[in-house]
C-alpha cells in the first residue's frame, strides 16, 4: 500500500476563509483505490512554506506520493509548480501532459495550467488543480497508472514490458 500525502496551497483555506473540498476529494478517490492517507496539510501560497512542505516530507520518507493542490494558474500568488521544480530531481512531465490532454476534452481552460510533476528520492509529487471538479476529473483519469509508475520508482515492479 502506497502512503500519500496530500498538500493544498490556499491563502483563504489557511486563513480558514474557505472550506478546502479538493483535499476530500483527493482523499475519497485515494482511499478507494487502497492508498493510504500519512498526511494533510493545508499552507498558504507562499513559495518558501511551500517548499520547505514538500521537502521536508521527500527528505523523511513519509509519503510515496505528493499530491498537490492548488496555485497553478495565473495568479500572482500562483507559485507551486516554481516551488515544485525546486524541490524535485527528475522531471516527470507526461502525468500533467496527460492530465491537460484529458481535461481539454472537458474544458479549453484546461491550457491554463501551469502544474508540473517530479521525483525526489522515493517520492513522487504531483501538481493538481485547485478545482473540486477538475481534481476530481484529473485524479481519476491517472489514477490507474499511477500504481505502476510508483512500482517502478521504488523498485518493486516485477515487469515492466507488456506483452
Amino acid at each position: 500500500m502506497f502512503k500519500v500525502a496530500i498538500v493544498c496551497m490556499s491563502d483563504k483555506g489557511a486563513e480558514g476563509k474557505r472550506e478546502d473540498i479538493s483535499t476530500q476529494i483527493i482523499e475519497k478517490i485515494m482511499l478507494e483505490n487502497n492508498y493510504l492517507i500519512e498526511k494533510k496539510i493545508l499552507i498558504p501560497d507562499d513559495f518558501q512554506i511551500i517548499k520547505d512542505t514538500l521537502l521536508e516530507i521527500c527528505e523523511n520518507n513519509e509519503a510515496d506520493l505528493i499530491l498537490t493542490t492548488g496555485g497553478t494558474g495565473f495568479s500572482k500568488r500562483d507559485i507551486t509548480p516554481e516551488a515544485t521544480e525546486e524541490v524535485i530531481e527528475k522531471r516527470v512531465p507526461g502525468i500533467p501532459e496527460a492530465i491537460r490532454s484529458y481535461s481539454l476534452n472537458i474544458t479549453k481552460r484546461a491550457m491554463l495550467s501551469r502544474a508540473t510533476a517530479g521525483i525526489r528520492k522515493n517520492t513522487l509529487i504531483i501538481n493538481m488543480p485547485g478545482s473540486p471538479k477538475a481534481v476530481e476529473e484529473a485524479l481519476s483519469y491517472i489514477i490507474p497508472e499511477l500504481k505502476h509508475g510508483l512500482e517502478i520508482m521504488i523498485g518493486s515492479a516485477t515487469d515492466c514490458a507488456r506483452t
